[in-house]
């Protein structure tokens, strides 16, 4: 298998390069039946294009989307379900005197060393832009949990060394960077436009909740829910790190704080595990974290070496995000959904019930 679809009974299988004419997805599995309109797609991906503001990439798409197959009169039909955004403002000859350097940072030398050819056009393949296609299966997905009344909540709870002090999930849209904490999205926008300044980038945490789970989802032993969670998150460009309920803070515990007491109910004291206990949901809230490095297209002067291996300094120009992790966002959601709609289908054959 070549890794570029995802799921097992609802699987999405990606396509296209970031100077391509265009990026798509297929989307097998999804049962007929589920309400979904092209205007409910369209506004996940309008959450995640560029442009949008000073904080991320000024690259204009409008990333509408295009409903070949599978949707018909605003119902699933059970068909693969195709969907194609065409790619509209690309400068490639931003990326000319690029062509023969390896960016520190980017895939260009490993994808070069695995295919022995590489498009040097915005990172082709291995783009970020790739990820419009993840957002899109995703909204199919997220309409499918919304029967289930499962819910997902992602944003920023960290850029760079600057925390939120507070969690309100009603300021989320209030603000350009997915933040639940008025008062640091101000500060961290100010932070991100004096680094978008010097041309330098930084990182960022994205924290995701879901609600309304049911206990019971997850697959022994290689296809818990906790570990295809981590592989859709380390799946995104950009990621560095996941970690799940207390995550590395457990191993500071002793287990007498770490456990979870149940009372009646079928209910939990607390939520250190995150939700999922044996790799299985708990019924819990589900709560993880993702940790994304700075962008690696960056102005300032860096080293590195040509195919020849000759050593070159340089410096990128074009347009980029001082900070991956803010556009991120709506795509930790979409990978989220997808894992959740696979995992809800494949629980259907656990058992037997008449």
């Amino acid at each position: 298998m070549a890794g570029n679809s995802f799921g097992n009974i609802f699987r999405i299988t990606s396509f296209g390069e970031s100077h391509g004419p265009a990026i798509g997805v297929i989307i097998d599995g999804c049962p007929a039946g589920i309400k979904i309109e092209k205007e409910y797609i369209q506004q996940q991906l309008d959450r995640r294009k560029p442009g949008q503001s000073d904080m991320v990439t000024q690259r204009a798409e409008e990333d509408e989307v295009h409903i070949f197959s599978g949707i018909f009169d605003g119902q699933t039909t059970g068909t693969p379900i195709g969907m194609v955004i065409y790619n509209k403002d690309m400068r490639s000859g931003d990326y000319d005197n690029l062509k023969d350097l390896f960016r520190p940072g980017h895939a260009d030398y490993t994808y070069y060393k695995k295919y022995g050819i590489r498009d040097h056009r915005g990172s082709g393949r291995s783009s970020a832009r790739e990820t419009a296609a993840r957002v899109a299966g995703g909204a199919v997905a997220m309409k499918l949990l919304e029967n289930f009344n499962i819910s997902i909540t992602g944003y920023i709870c960290s850029i760079g060394k600057i925390k939120i002090k507070a969690k309100d999930l009603s300021e989320i849209t209030k603000n350009k960077i997915f933040c639940p904490d008025t008062n640091t999205a101000i500060e961290i926008e100010k932070y991100l436009l004096s680094l978008k300044e010097k041309g330098d980038s930084t990182g960022g945490i994205v924290e995701c909740i879901v609600n309304g789970v049911p206990a019971g989802l997850g697959e022994p032993v290689f296809d818990k829910l906790s570990a295809d969670l981590a592989k859709a998150m380390l799946s995104i460009n950009a990621s560095r790190g996941f970690e799940i309920g207390d995550g590395f803070a457990c191993s500071e515990l002793t287990g007498s704080e770490n456990n979870d007491p149940m009372i009646s109910g079928c209910k939990f004291e607390s939520n250190h595990a995150g939700g999922i206990l044996g790799g299985i949901s708990n019924g819990n809230e589900i709560i993880f974290r993702v940790a994304f490095k700075p962008t690696s297209s960056i102005k300032l002067s860096q080293k590195t070496i040509d195919i020849h291996d000759n050593p070159i300094e340089f410096s990128i120009t074009g347009r980029h995000d001082p900070c991956v992790a803010i556009r991120a966002v709506p795509v930790v959601e979409a990978m989220t959904a997808i894992t959740l709609a696979d995992h809800l289908l494949r629980d259907r054959n656990s058992r037997l019930e008449f």
